[in-house]
């Protein structure tokens, strides 16, 4: 465990470069909250570096490039998993890209509805934590991080239980 005078140190330094490395993760990710939770879990394996002791020793002998290239690493990451997400998520046919319209057709009206209706039953059809799951992630904007917390579980799970709901759905708009 650092002591307090490493403690106190390395918060210093974040302090220091915590608006360059927020604005550098920020370049990369494209939003400021990921880029302050980059920032935030940078500053954490610096400090579990530290912790570590004579075999963190070697990272953190530079510790403002260490917290550049763990920022830049991370980011690249998250960056590369707002990409899978957002491909995996996107409508695929556009229907529901007509409805953004001011005067949608009455096509595109029905069509609309019809998925709406075929979704809310493939909503019926998932377990309960992972229907929950998917609505704190979707319509209440939480992060996995988060729902997590909400459901009492690992991130891994919550990431899982909003993955298989995307899944179940997609599968089943598909399949109808």
């Amino acid at each position: 465990m650092p002591t307090p005078r490493q403690s106190d140190t390395l918060f210093r330094l974040l302090m220091a470069h915590r608006r360059r490395l927020v604005r550098y993760a920020r370049t990369i990710v494209g939003d400021d909250h990921r880029a302050e939770d980059v920032v935030q879990d940078a500053f954490l394996r610096l400090d579990g570096a530290v912790e570590a002791g004579p075999n963190g020793a070697a990272a953190v002998s530079k510790p403002v490039p260490y917290l550049y290239l763990v920022v830049r690493n991370l980011a690249v990451d998250a960056r590369r998993r707002m990409t899978r997400e957002e491909r995996r998520t996107a409508p695929e046919d556009g229907h529901f890209a007509m409805l953004a319209g001011d005067h949608p057709t009455p096509e595109a009206t029905v069509i609309a509805r019809d998925d709406l209706r075929r979704l809310e039953a493939a909503l019926a059809e998932l377990p309960e934590r992972t229907r929950v799951a998917l609505k704190l992630h979707r319509v209440d904007g939480l992060r996995l991080v988060d729902i997590a917390a909400e459901l009492g579980v690992s991130v891994g799970t919550a990431h899982r239980l909003v993955s298989d709901a995307l899944d179940h759905c997609r599968h089943r708009l598909r399949r109808s």
